[in-house]
């Protein structure tokens, strides 16, 4: 961009300011502090130059929106086109009370359903097993049955609305109740729109949410994508997700490395199943963090796509435009927000939805103040959704195709997120000597993440402790009267509730269909091929989630993590 001449120049520009304009202010007014980080701690310079992005090739790094490698943006026009889906996350209690959630959140011109699930249901059991006890609907809406997912989306038109699960160890069977419901109505199954989180990778990097061990997990991932690709095209079967990678105390290159390296364990076991790139690549999605260090975390969602463009085309030969896009969904980070003047979290949420709209996320959710306290209230997610409409209508954040493509920082930073993280990425490839996929399976094995993780996440909370990390209203700038809103309690007759439509349905199914199905879904499972089919047929028959997903314990046996505190 700049020739050694010019660069030249700049150097000796710098350094004549650094001498006599900003010593002689050092001199008398000094900084804030000794040093400048992120929230990842990276410290950050004072100021940038052409001089910090002298390699920078514009064709080969940058390009231009909606063309490689991305870093740009994946469309030509972005937001001028239309805005990213607001999509936030609604779910608790019994599936009325979510309904009627969704539709106030549509009414309120949300763009896109996003479903929460109770801990029961994420873990695959029903609301009437003992270890359900005291969470049926607490976390989330309950579902065991075909049932709960009619009621759930009673009156919204499944071919209008996108709708996206997060969940993970039971996602192939509520991604099949929902392809059941549609069948059910008439819908066809190409028409249906959303995402089904569905990262077992993930899980037992981050999150820590499993059934069965991690192999067979990744293979019943590769089963919905491998069904979705031939029944459900417009419906993403998989976002691969950092959010939780962050959450659990990751760094921003760790979360960006981590999710990439489980996104390309996914294409490797793709290909293993003999699917084309070009054929299953393009309903990958992906699913980031976005933190309270704007900057940062807009250079990492460049970096992202820089990265994943390049990959997709070196290492497995994608071809597809499709499969070289890396799209994802942004939600702000939950960790950074506060029990303690909540409100404050109106402003955290604010800045960390602008880094994801700035760094040109496909649909964003934003979290309520609340959210540190309780599920949110209908007034704080009515603020949340709110602070997405501003961004979008009033800031002018939309307006402009990568508005900091360009910054000397931001173009800095860009750079040395994509290269650490390709250490991250390389490094876990050598770990399954050439495989990602083995390397991801193998790094689970060994606390290979958990001990990355678990670093990053001591060494920020000790920078918390010691003052080092402001985080106001907690260690800075602290009241005594409590700030506490009015929160939203979950009716204590849920369970009850619950209890009497899973029985409801127990009795009015025909038992023996309920029995063939599940036998013939276990000799699905037994006979090793994709179990998609099998599963929606047993939903029809309205078996629950518990004697579903038990088949596959039952075959798989369950998982316990061999690793400890380092």
């Amino acid at each position: 961009m700049y020739d050694d001449e010019e660069l030249s120049e700049i150097r000796e520009a710098k350094e004549s300011w650094e001498a006599e304009t900003l010593d002689p202010t050092l001199d008398r007014h000094g900084e804030r502090k000794e040093r400048f980080a992120t929230v990842s701690n990276r410290e950050v310079d004072r100021l940038y130059t052409p001089d910090d992005v002298a390699d920078l090739d514009y064709d080969e790094d940058l390009g231009f929106p909606g063309e490689e490698p991305y870093t740009r943006g994946v469309y030509p026009t972005m937001y001028r086109g239309r805005t990213w889906t607001m999509r936030q996350f609604a779910g608790f209690g019994t599936a009325e009370e979510t309904n009627e959630r969704f539709r106030y959140l549509i009414d309120e011109g949300q763009t896109g359903l996003s479903t929460a699930f109770d801990m029961p249901s994420l873990m695959g059991i029903d609301s009437d097993d003992e270890m359900s006890l005291g969470e049926v609907g607490k976390e989330g809406v309950a579902v065991d049955t075909l049932r709960d997912m009619e009621v759930l989306f009673d009156g919204i038109d499944l071919a209008e609305v996108s709708t996206s699960f997060t969940i993970n160890p039971s996602a192939p069977v509520i991604y099949a109740m929902y392809v059941a419901l549609a069948d059910q109505r008439g819908v066809p199954r190409e028409e249906l729109r959303g995402t089904l989180q569905n990262d077992m990778l993930k899980e037992f990097i981050a999150q820590k949410e499993w059934v069965i061990p991690p192999e067979p997990s990744l293979e019943l991932v590769t089963d919905t994508i491998e069904f979705a690709v031939a029944e459900t095209p417009k419906f993403k079967p998989i976002s691969v997700s950092g959010y939780h990678i962050r959450e659990a105390g990751s760094t921003a290159v760790q979360e960006l490395a981590f999710t990439l390296a489980d996104g390309f364990a996914y294409v490797e076991a793709c290909l293993d199943r003999g699917l084309d790139v070009d054929e299953f690549a393009p309903q990958l999605s992906f699913f980031f963090n976005s933190h309270n260090s704007l900057f940062e975390e807009v250079a990492k969602f460049r970096a992202a796509r820089r990265i994943y463009a390049n990959v997709m085309d070196e290492w497995y030969d994608a071809e597809a435009e499709a499969s070289k896009r890396l799209k994802f969904h942004t939600q702000t980070a939950g960790q950074s927000l506060t029990a303690q003047q909540p409100l404050n979290n109106v402003a955290r949420v604010t800045i960390q939805a602008l880094a994801g709209v700035l760094g040109g996320t496909q649909s964003l959710h934003t979290n309520s103040f609340d959210e540190a306290l309780a599920l949110p209230s209908e007034q704080a997610v009515r603020v949340a959704l709110r602070t997405q409409q501003i961004i979008a209508e009033e800031s002018g954040a939309a307006d402009i195709v990568d508005p900091l493509g360009g910054s000397f920082a931001v173009e800095s930073l860009t750079d040395e997120t994509e290269a650490e993280a390709m250490e991250y990425i390389e490094e876990i490839r050598e770990m399954g000597d050439g495989s990602v996929r083995d390397g991801v399976l193998r790094g689970i094995e060994q606390g290979y993440f958990h001990r990355e993780i678990q670093e990053s996440a001591y060494e920020y909370q000790e920078r918390v402790d010691e003052g080092e990390e402001t985080v106001v209203g907690v260690n800075a700038y602290e009241i005594d009267e409590d700030t506490r809103p009015d929160l939203l309690k979950v009716d204590e007759t849920t369970r009850e509730r619950q209890l009497d439509r899973l029985e409801s349905v127990k009795d009015d199914r025909d038992g023996d269909a309920v029995d063939a199905a599940l036998d013939d879904l276990k000799a699905a499972v037994d006979a090793g091929e994709n179990v998609m089919p099998a599963i929606v047929t047993a939903v029809k028959t309205y078996a629950t989630m518990g004697e579903i997903m038990s088949v596959f314990e039952a075959e798989h046996g369950s998982y316990r993590e061999r690793i400890g505190v380092a």
